[in-house]
């Protein structure tokens, strides 16, 4: 099963990403059988058992040949032994690099793609139709603020770094938990509506140069946890939290003061996700 295609900003090279587990996926979701047990596998307690293992001694005997079939680059990270596959995932590289802290950053590496908010305040992710309130999933008053905005969605490999930062200067909030099932993120999930059924945690942000914002982590299948830093007051690239196994998801919900830069828009309008990293810069004040 393949994702979609990419394109890697440095060069422009268009790539395709292999979904990782696709075998196990494809059963699960396209078999009358598989999607009997997927029932059960979507749900926080399958994972929390599953993390359970990942988070042993045990499991430490799965890091090397993860490494070797993901192709992950071990120079970047600190240099450490492991006690669990779950420490070792959730690894910290040794420099994270802030190139611009007066623009928007990514606030993890991952694979972006960029979609417009109407004025009536829905969107189109993937062939499913959402309503902003839906996913904020709160009684909120009034997300005028958020027409003719973007929805950014940066999507994380389980090959990808999993730790995640603000994408700029600012304060926290609100913050509130949505229980919910973890579905995979992949397009192969793409009969669900995931960014509304999925357990995730809602954060809105006030930042100095783009007023509010949303920034929803959403978990994904076999995602045991998502752990925050539980900061209040943060500035651009402080790192935010982390993600267990898994792949999973960030969400950002901005408004017409955020101008996305052009070659991550024309890819989005393409069908192509951009390959961003952790603390790149990826728009600008509307001033």
């Amino acid at each position: 099963m393949i994702m979609g295609k990419i394109c890697d900003r440095k060069n422009g090279l268009v790539y395709e990403d292999v979904q990782y587990g696709k075998k196990y996926l494809n059963f699960l979701y396209n078999n009358i059988f598989g999607r009997i047990i997927l029932k059960i596998v979507i749900l926080p307690f399958f994972s929390k058992m599953i993390g359970k293992y990942y988070d042993s001694k045990a499991s430490v005997k799965k890091i090397d040949k993860f490494v070797k079939t993901n192709g992950i680059d071990m120079s970047s990270y600190e240099n450490r032994k492991y006690s669990s596959f779950n420490d070792f995932f959730t690894r910290k590289k040794k420099n994270v690099e802030i190139t611009n802290k007066n623009m928007l950053i990514s606030p993890a590496d991952s694979k972006l793609l960029v979609y417009d908010i109407d004025e009536k305040l829905k969107i189109n992710i993937k062939d499913s139709d959402y309503d902003l309130y839906e996913l904020v999933n709160k009684d909120v008053t009034d997300l005028s603020m958020f027409e003719n905005g973007k929805i950014l969605v940066f999507r994380l490999s389980v090959d990808d770094y999993h730790r995640y930062c603000f994408p700029a200067d600012g304060e926290l909030i609100d913050s509130y938990e949505i229980p919910g099932k973890l579905h995979t993120v992949s397009s192969i999930s793409r009969r669900y509506k995931i960014y509304k059924e999925n357990h995730r945690i809602v954060n809105l942000l006030d930042t100095v140069k783009f007023g509010n914002m949303y920034f929803i982590e959403v978990g994904a299948l076999l995602v045991g946890k998502i752990v925050n830093n539980n900061l209040v007051s943060f500035k651009t690239g402080d790192e935010k939290g982390y993600f267990k196994y898994g792949g999973s998801t960030i969400v950002m919900i901005v408004s017409d003061r955020v101008i996305i830069d052009d070659d991550i828009i024309k890819n989005s309008n393409n069908g192509l996700e951009t390959k961003v990293n952790y603390g790149e810069p990826i728009g600008k004040e509307n001033a």
